[in-house]
């Protein structure tokens, strides 16, 4: 008869070879939290999207979109555009048609590569019934003018109560490009889903900015959702040297970058006219240091319910998400944060239909995080 410790010893190691079988807990300011590793061997995942049937549909920078089901990574799916997948380029964002399960349209964003350069783009498409392939794939937005450096493109896409397409793009790696009016870059765009531009936007006469441009001044927004409280938008913004903000921008108004900021150029030089000038709008919030913010949520879940109505953004530079608090008319107050480094770079996160949270890592060996309630069978 075999002894109790050459049971337990190969028990034991078949554990610690699963390795992601086993959940991570932490404790939070409000409660414990579990994070289990629901999918791997992702290349740079930069956007998850939860399918009806509860799939997860992925992008990969290098140009891949992929579905996760029952913890399987499946074959990218044909049909994808080529992009332009250098530095922080590729394919960026995808979001699901509010009508997804009657017309299997997606959104994504991408650098591409035209006139001499690359710039933020906007595709549209439909997702085949196989889910093997994309249909009807059409470039509906493409900035004016492109630029030759591989950073900032922006790229988070929303859509609006009214059905419109709202997305970022940054700066494109330019400063001096954040204030000029009749360039797409260091913008918030507003499109109507086939591309046309809104007759209610606040320049859609194109006469003092371009048609398309909502709000400008943003440096490199990545993070950009509409928040069930205030029924408005929230970004997350990544500053330079410090001055990550969170913005609530509104149509027509400038959210100052490149002339105000609260960080410093990275050789530590003052940037534009310091943190404030007139006509120019404030940050709701803003780190300094900067936590390099990825994307951000506004939680209404079932699973949290600590948390209703707070944001939660990810960072990329410490690896942790930032729980930001806000009282019954949306204003900001205590930051409390968590998963400091524990996964690495964590670049999206959105809340699944039972309340969990989704987060992807930023890495070549690229993983979906999901987080819930510690002690709680699902």
């Amino acid at each position: 008869m075999p002894t109790l410790s050459r049971l337990i010893v190969p028990a034991l190691a078949a554990i610690l070879a699963a390795g992601t079988a086993l959940a991570d807990e932490f404790s939070t300011d409000r409660v414990k939290i579990k994070v289990d590793v629901v999918a791997s061997g992702l290349k740079f995942p930069w956007a998850v999207e939860v399918l009806p049937d509860g799939a997860y549909l992925v992008t990969e920078r290098a140009g891949r979109l992929r579905i996760v089901r029952d913890g399987r990574l499946l074959d990218p799916i044909d049909g994808v555009p080529e992009v332009a997948a250098r530095g922080q380029g590729g394919l960026l964002d995808v979001a699901l048609s509010p009508d997804f399960a009657e017309d299997r349209t997606i959104y994504m964003t991408a650098a591409l590569a035209y006139g001499g350069g690359s710039g933020t783009g906007v595709i549209k498409a439909r997702l085949s019934a196989d889910e093997r392939s994309l249909t009807d794939v059409e470039t509906i937005f493409r900035m004016k003018k492109t630029g030759r450096t591989n950073r900032h493109f922006g790229a988070r896409i929303a859509f609006g109560t009214d059905g419109t397409l709202y997305f970022a793009i940054g700066d494109r790696g330019d400063m001096k490009r954040g204030q000029d009016f009749m360039d797409h870059a260091a913008s918030i765009i507003r499109i109507n889903t086939d591309g046309s531009v809104p007759d209610d936007n606040p320049f859609a006469d194109g006469r003092n900015a371009l048609p398309e441009i909502f709000s400008k001044g943003h440096r490199n927004a990545q993070g950009l959702v509409f928040d069930p409280v205030t029924s408005g938008m929230i970004t997350a913004e990544h500053g330079a040297k410090g001055g990550d903000e969170i913005n609530l921008p509104k149509a027509g108004l400038n959210y100052g970058w490149a002339t105000i900021t609260y960080g410093k150029n990275y050789n530590g030089r003052k940037i534009g006219a310091g943190s404030d000038a007139p006509g120019l709008e404030q940050p709701a919030f803003y780190w300094d240091p900067s936590i390099a913010p990825g994307a951000l949520v506004v939680y209404r879940g079932k699973m949290f319910p600590e948390w209703k109505d707070d944001v939660i953004i990810t960072s990329l530079k410490f690896g942790l998400l930032s729980r930001l608090e806000r009282d019954g008319d949306g204003r900001v107050g205590e930051e409390e944060r968590f998963l400091k480094k524990d996964y690495g770079r964590l670049r999206d996160i959105v809340v699944a239909p039972d309340g969990a949270l989704l987060v992807t890592t930023d890495s070549p060996e690229g993983r979906i995080l999901r987080i819930s309630r510690a002690g709680d069978a699902s």
